[in-house]
């Protein structure tokens, strides 16, 4: 037997119990005439003892264990003098009499523990090692937490998981498609899905009413922190239902993750129409744990000579509270320099500072008197100890310029507390976005989606302009600033569907031959229906804190998508390539 417990189970109940354990060698301390070995596995570390006068042989076997050793031990459980409160078995040890090699190791090339002296690069080449680590396990526990959770919730609420298939056909909308070449089919391609969307909505056309999946998706694009080219969607559709029916559904949802695995009971989501979000954030995704609103100045601070102001479309600022007003010039030309970066291309900052003595301070004080900077902090609602930080010029730029300043601003006064949750649902997107380079429709979702029902008749025969005010029922799950989950009312009409394939650009042609099977189906009797889709990778980040949805993914891919483990992509051998019939120097010369 290799074991009798775990390393995380024994205590106090145990002393003087024979028992036996296996693990990883952890760390190892010698005093004298007694050696201390810390064994790890995923459960906990239970520290073991060897002791000289006792066993002088076995003493000297255990010093000459090296890190991450696999051992298998045997001894009895006893109580220790020095406890150690941080750890589940502080209370006890284990005195060894018998100790086995299962399997010698290399020393690592990082140190397994939480705060690795291991880089992004070689945590990633030896995967295998970095998820020794606890924290890393914690990450994928958690998820497989809380993908159980969601099964048994949406079971439990009539929800059916069928699968839908992973080689499917290439689509022109969305991100670049993953291709496959079909060695049966010479010179004809799959595609990998970059979601089950179609299949779903056939899943309602046969009648199946409710279907969920957790389901790996596939998209080409430029990767960051919160991306990967797979990644885990819990993909959800219901039929006959409104949108009203499907937020209260999965807001339950997430109310039910939280409550099981985090413990935390969320209040009702707050609701937030796409232009409101737009108007008080900047953004269709606003973290909602802090305020800082956005607030117009046009009306206050134009028409004052100050030509930065005057000739912008927009003048418009965030109040920053909590003795914001306490940064000092230093600070607030660090701010600036970091607003004119070219990622965000401000051309500048004005600051309005309200000391705590009523006195009032600005860069731009010799073009605007104090009472007209007053009157600015009172439109602002500004306290004692409060700055102002304004920006100007064009209406859509200088809003998502004015959003990331509230963001970093947040950091910067550490706004963003840990363990505080502020859900909203973001309503009413806009059907369509006019493409002014490409002189086109795109979806704002997907071209799926339908109008709100009071838009059905302006979409079926309204003009361009029509077009571009055209409202969706569509909506966004978002939580502490991050995109957690989208999706819409469906189109089940094949009239309204091939107008929408019209708008975007699609010819009947190219509508026939890459969605005539949905449209066929909906001359059977389509349902009305709708859905939603959760990035679960995200979700898990976002429930713990995290950023980068890399620790939650077992074996993650780089920014350039590459898994650096098994060194893939990689190329194939010509047999392969010909049997494919891809002929890469042809490809090149072409």
């Amino acid at each position: 037997m290799y074991r009798t417990h775990n390393c995380g189970e024994l205590r106090i109940d145990h002393v003087n119990q024979e028992i036996t354990l296996s693990g990883w060698m952890d760390t190892s301390r010698d005093f004298g005439g007694m050696t201390f070995i810390d064994l790890r596995d995923r459960y906990g570390i239970t520290q073991l003892v060897f002791n000289m006068d006792d066993d002088a042989k076995l003493c000297e076997s255990a010093r000459k264990l090296g890190r991450e050793f696999v051992i298998r031990v045997a001894g009895k459980v006893r109580e220790r003098s020095n406890k150690n409160p941080n750890r589940a078995t502080g209370d006890i040890e284990i005195e060894i009499s018998h100790l086995e090699v299962l399997n010698a190791a290399k020393t690592p090339p990082f140190t397994i523990e939480d705060n690795t002296d291991g880089g992004d690069d070689i945590r990633m080449k030896y995967r295998y090692l970095d998820l020794r680590r606890k924290k890393v396990q914690q990450n994928i526990i958690f998820r497989s937490n809380l993908a159980i959770a969601a099964r048994k919730h949406l079971a439990e609420q009539g929800f059916i998981e069928v699968e839908t298939p992973f080689l499917i056909k290439s689509t022109p909308e969305g991100a670049r498609d993953f291709v496959v070449p079909s060695r049966m089919n010479p010179g004809q391609f799959y595609a990998l899905p970059q979601s089950p969307q179609t299949f779903k909505q056939i899943l309602m056309v046969s009648g199946l009413d409710k279907y969920f999946q957790i389901v790996k998706c596939f998209r080409d694009e430029d990767l960051r922190a919160d991306r990967q080219p797979e990644f885990t969607q819990i993909d959800c559709e219901m039929s006959f239902v409104t949108q009203e029916e499907i937020l209260n559904t999965f807001e339950g949802l997430t109310k039910s993750l939280f409550k099981t695995t985090l413990g935390i009971e969320l209040a009702d989501f707050p609701r937030m129409e796409y232009d409101e979000a737009l108007r008080l954030y900047g953004s269709d995704k606003p973290d909602l744990r802090f305020g800082m609103q956005f607030m117009e100045l046009n009306n206050l601070a134009q028409g004052k000579g100050f030509s930065v102001f005057d000739n912008a479309e927009l003048v418009v600022g965030i109040c920053a509270e909590q003795q914001a007003a306490a940064f000092s010039n230093k600070d607030i030309k660090i701010l600036t320099e970091w607003m004119q970066r070219p990622q965000i291309g401000a051309k500048g900052l004005v600051y309005v500072k309200f000391d705590e003595n009523g006195n009032v301070k600005s860069s731009v004080g010799k073009f605007f008197s104090e009472e007209q900077l007053k009157a600015w902090g009172d439109q602002f609602g500004a306290e004692p100890g409060d700055m102002l930080l304004i920006l100007s010029g064009e209406a859509e730029k200088t809003r998502k310029q004015l959003s990331e300043l509230r963001l970093e601003m947040a950091r910067r006064m550490d706004l963003m507390k840990a363990g505080d949750f502020k859900p909203l649902w973001v309503v009413d997107f806009p059907l369509l976005e006019w493409d002014e380079d490409a002189e086109r429709f795109h979806a704002m979702h997907h071209p799926f989606t339908s109008p709100k029902k009071e838009d059905v008749a302006r979409m079926l025969d309204g003009d361009h302009e029509t077009m571009k005010s055209l409202k969706a029922d569509a909506y966004d799950l978002v939580i502490n600033g991050a995109e957690i989950g989208g999706g819409s009312i469906r189109i089940h009409d094949r009239n309204l569907q091939s107008r929408n394939f019209d708008l975007l650009g699609f010819t009947k042609e190219e509508a026939e031959d890459q969605f005539g099977f949905l449209l066929g189906a909906f001359e059977y009797g389509a349902p009305p229906h709708g859905g939603i889709a959760f990035g679960f990778d995200r979700l898990c980040a976002v429930m713990n804190g995290q950023a980068s949805i890399r620790d939650f993914i077992a074996f993650p891919k780089n920014n350039q998508g590459k898994d650096v483990m098994i060194d893939a992509p990689a190329t194939i051998d010509q047999e392969q390539l010909n049997e494919l019939n891809i002929d890469l120097q042809k490809e090149k010369i072409d």
